[in-house]
């Protein structure tokens, strides 16, 4: 279950994450490979994820379904609740 929170944790900080963990990833990777300015957010993710299996897995909490599902959950999660916050309003009028 921790390791759930940690990739949910994981997937919310991902935005936050962009520029000081992707920016010198793709700085690194400059010359060998071609990385498009949009799949610097999905180097993030990859990055934090890899992060949140380390966590799970040093702590010995949490399987690679909850880890993945977790990371998944963090990162759509304010889109996710504000469609489920329509629904519920729409129902409500």
């Amino acid at each position: 279950m921790f390791g759930f929170l940690i990739a949910v944790l994981a997937g919310y900080l991902t935005p936050k994450i962009e520029e000081p963990v992707a920016g010198p990833i793709v700085k690194a990777l400059e010359g060998h490979v071609t990385v498009a300015p949009d799949e610097k957010r999905l180097i993030a993710f990859m990055a934090a994820l890899l992060g949140a299996a380390i966590v799970a897995s040093l702590m010995d909490s949490g399987t690679l379904f909850g880890v993945v599902i977790g990371a998944i959950l963090g990162y759509f999660g304010e889109r996710i609740y504000a469609v489920l916050s329509k629904i519920v309003a729409g129902r409500r009028d």
